[in-house]
């Protein structure tokens, strides 16, 4: 007699936990669909709501969501049901973004698979009897194959014409011309970029002005902060929308209202403490963060090398930061979504006039695995004349080695880069030159005060 178990040993909270990951993740509904049976669950809401996923699926190929959940359960008569599979909804969505999803997902695959082969030894008795000796071998075949990856890859052959059709990356700007040029386009999905800088010279405000950017054209941006406060980041976000500088925010509070209301694209600032957050708990939040109808097209962290690593107590420094961003760019390509971080120099790199690839902190596996790197260098002289230096210390995506000229001025929010023979490229080449004068006048005047 064919017997079906059911999750109880797992209990509610995992069988919630399942649910969520059934309704969030479409690769894995897609991988589960045929092995998954509502007799799994223990509780009558949980049956109506998988039997309701796998029909949905079935139909249009993808989950339901939130709008066609409310839908299908106002059509539910019997009251007590409808009110039972209401709460169980709400303690469902709140799953979403758990960071044990990635283990329920590998249990219950393993179950499902489990309980597909329990049913085909039963059938097999049948046969057995029968002795069609072919069939039961077909049967376990069978089973032994369910729940196995549908993306076997790509055939390069059979498909290269639509290789020819996405030779073009879907890519997000930077908002500069001169670097978008270099990386054809921008950063794309998969793809890590990182802002290399000694303490003190502004990568924070650069990964702002980048995400300022992204949302100047409609995209909406996920910001994880791991040093700056949620307010204080939003205050740099003002800034370089606006051109307002922090001091005068209060008493603009109106017009800055109106013209931040303006923008098309979203923003979202979300702060842990330092090394409290690994990747896991960004990709979490962000599967969370989804599942309300919000859909980041770009994922700033600052920074990377405040991060919890996966492989803490592993190999030392070294290896933890470079794993960091090995597990960043994994979930970039994970998510679908370019990621761009920073980094910090050595001490040394701050009175360099370009800072290259051997000026990286604690380790060099960062450039190893980061697919574009920028680097930013302002000495004494170009904080004076509000300029600086962009070096391009890496990029897959096309030439590096360059330098180019910048403005920077982090009171109005001004970070813009230029092509070097330029005219804003040659002028702010002359101010950073005067910034040299600049600073001997205020060495002199120091020197004139101590000695007085």
């Amino acid at each position: 007699m064919e017997a079906v178990d059911t999750l109880v040993k797992y209990g509610q909270s995992y069988q919630s936990k399942v649910v969520a990951s059934l309704i969030s993740d479409v690769k894995f509904l897609e991988q589960v669909y045929e092995i998954t049976k509502p007799a799994f669950f223990e509780s009558e809401a949980n049956r109506w709501i998988i039997d309701m996923v796998l029909q949905y699926f079935s139909e249009y190929r993808s989950a339901p969501t939130m709008e066609v959940f409310k839908i299908k359960t106002g059509e539910i008569e019997d009251k007590v049901l409808k009110q039972t599979v209401i709460e169980q909804l709400k303690n469902v969505y709140q799953q979403i973004g758990s960071e044990e999803l990635p283990y329920v997902r590998k249990e219950f695959l393993t179950f499902a698979k489990n309980q597909k082969v329990k049913e085909a030894l039963f059938q097999s008795v049948d046969l057995l009897k029968a002795g069609n000796y072919d069939k039961i071998i077909d049967t376990m075949m069978a089973a032994s194959k369910v729940g196995v990856e549908s993306d076997l890859g790509l055939d390069y052959i059979q498909n290269f014409e639509s290789i020819m059709e996405n030779v073009k990356r879907d890519s997000c700007p930077t908002g500069w011309d001169v670097i978008d040029e270099l990386m054809d386009g921008g950063l794309g999905p998969g793809e890590l970029g990182v802002v290399m800088a000694p303490s003190g010279i502004g990568k924070s405000w650069f990964l702002s002005k980048i995400a300022c950017a992204a949302l100047q054209k409609g995209m909406d941006v996920l910001h994880y902060t791991l040093e700056l406060s949620e307010s204080y980041v939003g205050q740099r976000y003002t800034t370089i929308l606006t051109g307002i500088q922090t001091s005068e925010h209060l008493q603009r509070k109106d017009e800055i209202i109106r013209r931040i209301k303006a923008m098309p694209g979203r923003v979202r600032i979300k702060y842990y403490p330092p090394q409290f957050a690994s990747a896991k708990t960004i990709a979490a939040h962000i599967e969370k963060i989804r599942a309300t109808g919000f859909k980041p097209a770009l994922i700033i962290i600052d920074y990377a090398d405040l991060l919890k690593s996966g492989n803490r107590g592993g190999d030392g420094l070294y290896a933890e930061l470079g794993g960091i961003y090995e597990e960043l760019r994994g979930l970039s390509g994970e998510a679908g979504i370019p990621v761009w971080t920073a980094t910090q120099t050595n001490r040394a790199a701050i009175d360099h006039e370009v800072i290259q690839a051997d000026s990286v902190g604690d380790s060099y596996k960062k450039v190893q695995t980061a697919d574009f790197i920028m680097s930013v260098s302002r000495k004494t002289k170009d904080k004076l004349s509000k300029t600086g230096r962009i070096h391009i210390v890496k990029n897959r995506f096309g030439p590096d080695g360059l330098t180019f000229p910048a403005k920077i001025d982090t009171y109005h929010g001004i970070m813009d880069v230029f092509a070097e023979n330029s005219a804003d490229g040659q002028m702010a080449t002359k101010e950073s030159k005067n910034g040299e004068g600049l600073e001997k006048k205020l060495l002199h005047k120091k020197y004139v005060e101590n000695m007085g």
